[in-house]
């Protein structure tokens, strides 16, 4: 007998880091993050992207990239964005949840951290 792969419950699943600090340091939150994530919701749902087996965009807490923030990572492949304004949340979600293709210019540096 052998064994398969689960299925995916969500195609691709985006976490936008939406941590805001109290004592001063850099944080996404300081960086417009709330607002990218309503814009990436808001145009998931407009392409009909959203629901089971589609995309599904989700807040999290720190990531330690502050480095390269705001951030946005999408799984299951693991790539990392930094975004600045709606037009690169419009192009990560048309170019890679919408058609599967990287967006190489938003690419968060690999060696940025906290």
């Amino acid at each position: 007998m052998t064994a398969t792969a689960p299925s995916q419950y969500y195609e691709h699943h985006i976490f936008f880091c939406l941590n805001q600090r109290a004592n001063g340091e850099a944080c996404c939150a300081d960086h417009g993050a709330q607002a990218a994530f309503d814009r990436c919701k808001a145009q998931v749902k407009a392409r009909g992207l959203n629901g089971p087996g589609k995309v599904r965009v989700n807040k999290a807490g720190c990531m330690d990239r502050c480095q390269g923030g705001p951030i946005a990572v999408v799984y299951p492949e693991g790539v990392w964005y930094t975004y600045v304004d709606e037009k690169d949340i419009d192009e990560i979600v048309e170019s890679h949840l919408q058609n599967g293709k990287v967006v190489e210019r938003l690419l968060t540096p690999p060696h940025l951290g906290r």
